[in-house]
């Protein structure tokens, strides 16, 4: 059962490590015409700016599931390799259980932030604020979502011996 979960993991942060390459390509190329533009065109675009703000909101907070599904995210893991490793399990599993709940939260009063910015507008685009703001509940779930796989995939043993290792690591 662990491998459907490691499989599952697997995929979705495939997936949205390329959502993640798309929005920061975007970014780069956005900010590079916002400069060329700037220094060089003097077409005085107002978007680029505002356009890379989003662009990298959406792109940092979908990043953090990817971060989930590796387990680089930061823990506490010089204080929990000194306790035992029953007590290091559990206390594994209580931290990612807290995480969930704060990530399902987050994703539950995020999606009434997102709705309240449907009526606003951002002045330069003069689109809705709400595809914006959606980026907290959606990568909030998705966050839950990842940490709900890798807490089953792992089940508190991620500081004995990584489940998650590359397949060049694992050569060594």
């Amino acid at each position: 059962m662990s491998d459907w979960f490691a499989t599952a993991s697997a995929r979705i942060n495939s997936v949205v490590e390329g959502i993640v390459a798309a929005l920061m390509l975007s970014l780069v190329l956005d900010v590079w015409l916002g400069v060329a533009d700037r220094y060089y065109f003097h077409w005085q675009l107002p978007w680029p700016e505002v356009l890379a703000r989003y662009l990298m909101i959406w792109a940092a907070l979908l990043a953090v599931s990817s971060g989930i599904a590796r387990r680089d995210h930061i823990g506490l893991t010089a204080f929990i390799m000194i306790l035992p490793v029953g007590l290091r399990r559990t206390l594994l599993i209580a931290m990612d259980v807290l995480a969930l709940a704060l990530f399902l939260y987050v994703a539950f009063f995020g999606i009434s932030f997102a709705e309240s910015g449907a009526p606003r507008h951002a002045m330069i685009f003069g689109a809705s604020l709400a595809p914006f703001y959606a980026a907290i509940p959606v990568a909030a779930a998705l966050s839950s979502v990842q940490l709900v796989l890798v807490l089953f995939r792992d089940l508190g043993s991620h500081i004995d011996e990584p489940p998650f290792a590359t397949e060049a690591e694992e050569t060594l």
